[in-house]
């Protein structure tokens, strides 16, 4: 708590650490995180405007499912970044020079199944 160079609300500490153990649960239960995280990509026709949302569908209903399986820390607004870290969602703006490229690694990505 007093390294200035992390993370120092309590409740997000906890929350790591619970999550970390609803990880390895999951991972019992669907095998992977990514065969899990993986069915709740959107349908392109589901998703927002480019760099519009915030929050989605698809972000709503994981982080739903995420609590009901105990998680914490993980609302729909948290959970829209990771879709799009994750490569879920490609919400760059049309004209951006990223678009393409994220358009064409998604298209190459093998899905878990």
């Amino acid at each position: 708590m007093k390294d200035e160079g992390i993370v120092r609300h309590r409740g997000k500490i906890n929350a790591v650490i619970n999550n970390a153990k609803r990880a390895q649960e999951l991972v019992k239960a669907e095998g992977s995180l990514a065969t899990y995280i993986w069915r709740f990509e959107p349908r392109q026709e589901d998703c927002a405007e480019p760099q519009t949302a915030s929050t989605s569908a698809a972000s709503i209903s994981l982080s739903k499912d995420l609590k009901r399986r105990g998680w914490s820390f993980v609302g729909p607004t948290t959970v829209y970044a990771f879709m799009q870290a994750m490569g879920l969602i490609n919400d760059h703006a049309s004209g951006c020079e990223i678009r393409a490229s994220v358009e064409q690694a998604r298209a190459e990505f093998h899905r878990p199944a």
